[in-house]
């Protein structure tokens, strides 16, 4: 055998002392030993499978062997403190393992629930600090309103408001704009879109600047509004023919709501020019020496919506209307006075009178023009097929009234419900609607059918 070395080695295990010595080994190779040397080994190899094992377990702690076998050791704080963050359960060693702080320790936690935080003090030796800013107020600014942003803001806001017609919604969305210097100018947006509007949109406007007169305006921005109106009228004159009017109009409504002084009209007395502008001017004032010495009643002035008007002034202006056409025949002017009532949904009283006044004439030319007004109506579709159909429903209901003062009704809307069917204004379902009373009454066997009217 080659040159041989002796290993001595100490082994502690479980308090248990092994010292043994190790004298067969040639160039890393065991060769057989006495019994006693084979036991040596095998503790040996157990010692260092248990340092493996520990060292896999507890990485970074640097144990290791002394010189003598011993197990040693060294405190080295841990590699990773990411496990260790991780783990929610208490350091000290004791406790129940419930997460520590109760909860209130985790990432992106204020504290426990119902924790109530007492004010920052104020770190005067903080380098941040500034002892200016111990008396700021911050609030959030609005930036002022544009020309063009001013338009796009206001405009869609006084249209919907010629829908709903809520004047305190108005003033609540203008006051939360910052409108600076273009606060003179709502008024004068509102008339020039009452302008291309309906009569009751135009009244809408009026009340408008009435209620916005006392909370968002001042008298001064309306009287500013309306110099600007004034001015601009030529231009007005092109989209709107009748603007020179409706802005005299405007004008007296508002000197009759007190949001403009009565100097207005006479501080233009000789300084007009424009034509436009002195037509306006000319309509105010003989609309208010009008209220002063007949009693004219401006706020009435652009009369009201049709949604809004009694049922009894609807009827009233509907046979106005029914009879001026009679007179004229004048069936576009007819069309206009339907269309500026505003009551698309009380068109089926229009139908129900002039049925009636076709029953009520005993004539063939109120049949004949009455028919060729609602064939146009009609085909224009200013009367739905709705309302046409309850208009005509509503005489077939009321007829047995109707024949009591007209006793020949019966025959008459039998005659003028099939012309109009054969004129395409009715369906055949509503012509078989039409109650019919017995043949005896008005016509005898010897006649031929014919109807005799003489003896109605």
């Amino acid at each position: 055998f080659a040159s041989q070395r002796n290993l001595h080695i100490n082994v502690n295990i479980s308090d248990n002392t092994f010292t043994g010595n190790v004298d067969n080994e040639i160039n890393g190779n065991w060769i057989l030993a006495p019994t006693g040397s084979i036991h040596e080994a095998r503790l040996k190899a157990k010692v260092k499978r248990r340092l493996r094992k520990n060292s896999s377990r507890d990485s970074g702690r640097g144990d290791s062997l002394s010189d003598n076998g011993d197990v040693v050791r060294a405190v080295v704080p841990p590699t990773s403190p990411k496990g260790k963050l991780l783990n929610r359960r208490s350091r000290m060693g004791k406790g129940r393992g419930l997460p520590k702080k109760g909860g209130a320790g985790g990432k992106g936690v204020w504290g426990t629930p119902g924790q109530v935080y007492d004010e920052d003090k104020v770190d005067f030796k903080d380098p941040n600090y500034d002892a200016e800013q111990e008396n700021c107020i911050y609030e959030t600014v609005v930036l002022p309103l544009d020309e063009e942003t001013f338009e796009k803001t206001v405009t869609p806001i006084v249209q919907e408001y010629f829908e709903h017609g809520d004047a305190n919604e108005v003033a609540e969305l203008l006051a939360e704009l910052n409108l600076g210097s273009m606060r003179g100018d709502v008024p004068m947006l509102a008339v020039s879109l009452a302008l291309e509007a309906k009569a009751s949109h135009r009244e809408l406007t009026s009340r408008l600047l009435s209620e916005l007169c006392e909370c968002v305006l001042t008298a001064a921005d309306v009287e500013a509004s309306f110099h600007k109106l004034l001015k601009e009228l030529p231009d007005l004159v092109l989209d709107t023919p009748g603007a020179p009017q409706m802005l005299g109009q405007f004008i007296a409504r508002a000197v009759a709501d007190n949001i403009l002084p009565k100097s207005f009209i006479d501080g233009y007395k000789g300084r007009v020019d424009c034509e436009y502008a002195r037509a306006a001017l000319d309509r105010a004032a003989v609309l208010l020496r009008m209220s002063r010495w007949t009693g004219l009643r401006i706020d009435s002035l652009w009369g009201s919506g049709g949604g809004q008007r009694p049922v009894n002034q609807l009827i009233k202006e509907v046979n106005l209307l029914l009879k001026e056409y009679l007179l004229s025949g004048d069936t576009v002017e007819a069309e206009r006075c339907l269309r500026e009532l505003e009551v698309p949904h009380f068109h089926h009283e229009f139908v129900y009178e002039a049925v009636i006044m076709v029953l009520e004439s005993k004539g063939n030319r109120t049949l004949q023009m009455i028919l060729q007004l609602l064939k146009s109506f009609c085909a224009s579709t200013v009367i739905t097929v709705d309302q046409l159909r309850r208009g005509f429903e509503r005489v077939y209901l009321d007829m047995a009234d109707l024949s009591i003062d007209v006793p020949c009704a019966y025959s008459l809307l039998e005659q003028f419900v099939e012309q109009s069917f054969d004129a395409g204004v009715i369906n055949k379902k509503l012509r078989d609607l039409c109650p019919c009373r017995g043949r005896k009454r008005f016509i005898s066997e010897g006649d031929g059918g014919r109807l005799k009217l003489e003896s109605c």
